[in-house]
């Protein structure tokens, strides 16, 4: 299937490593010139060059400075904006009882208002282009809250009414925004995870002791099996969709 996506110009957040990396490269073999951020410089600068990105930029999501220089400097060299993909994020697991109000400005700060700002520079770009995507990476606990990731439940939700306001607002605009919320997917939050709760416990093992409880299909999802529905949502048979949120999570999620 051809997504006519060839030449056609985005931003990844978070794109040096995991999902970014993985939804960038998707991107770039559709024929995309692609823009990808993270805060660490010498691995964007890397995956940049790995992935074949156009541009690759050390950026900190949660800074309103470093977002507007991003946006500016990517359109610079893209000669414009198409799409938007805010996949920069974190688990941060904890309970109420133990989720400092530092933790869940934090939290809210990389999930939510990322969201707000990165929209709010690409938006004039977009509208100058004559419309655009935007494709927002959540996570299922957005509507299967789960009490072990309190902050995430509640941040994700927030993501994803974003997502759908803002479809209505910029639809006038030929400006389609989706958001694609994930389960459990192999990237290095999970590897994080694993590192924190059970050093002990064998990766292998961690995962699929998580993926049997709460997977149907019985084993965490790969980067790659995200990444072909976000490509999706920003090519051409996409085109009467907006305001969607999208699972892919291996049936995990028990919600109709």
């Amino acid at each position: 299937m051809r997504l006519g996506l060839e030449g056609r110009r985005g931003l990844v957040t978070g794109g040096s490593k995991g999902l970014g990396a993985a939804i960038a490269r998707e991107l770039v073999a559709e024929g995309a010139r692609v823009a990808i951020c993270a805060r660490n410089e010498d691995e964007v600068l890397a995956a940049g060059k790995d992935l074949g990105a156009a541009h690759a930029q050390a950026a900190d999501v949660t800074d309103p400075e470093q977002v507007r220089d991003f946006v500016a400097r990517s359109a610079e060299a893209l000669g414009g904006i198409d799409f938007l993909v805010n996949n920069a994020g974190g688990a941060h697991p904890g309970t109420f009882a133990t989720l400092t109000d530092e933790n869940w400005a934090a939290d809210y700060d990389v999930k939510v208002f990322s969201l707000i700002r990165c929209c709010r520079e690409v938006l004039p770009h977009m509208r100058a282009a004559g419309g655009g995507r935007i494709v927002n990476i959540g996570a299922v606990y957005s509507r299967y809250p789960d009490p072990t990731f309190f902050a995430t439940s509640v941040n994700r939700a927030a993501g994803n009414s974003f997502t759908k306001t803002l479809a209505l607002e910029v639809a006038k605009d030929d400006i389609l925004v989706n958001g694609v919320n994930i389960g459990f997917v192999i990237t290095p939050q999970w590897d994080n995870i694993h590192r924190r709760r059970a050093p002990d416990v064998p990766r292998e093992e961690f995962f699929a002791t998580f993926a049997r409880q709460e997977v149907p299909l019985g084993r965490f999802g790969t980067p790659d099996e995200v990444s072909g529905l976000v490509a999706f949502l920003l090519g051409e048979r996409a085109g009467y969709i907006t305001g969607a949120s999208i699972d892919v999570a291996g049936g995990m999620g028990r919600y109709v």
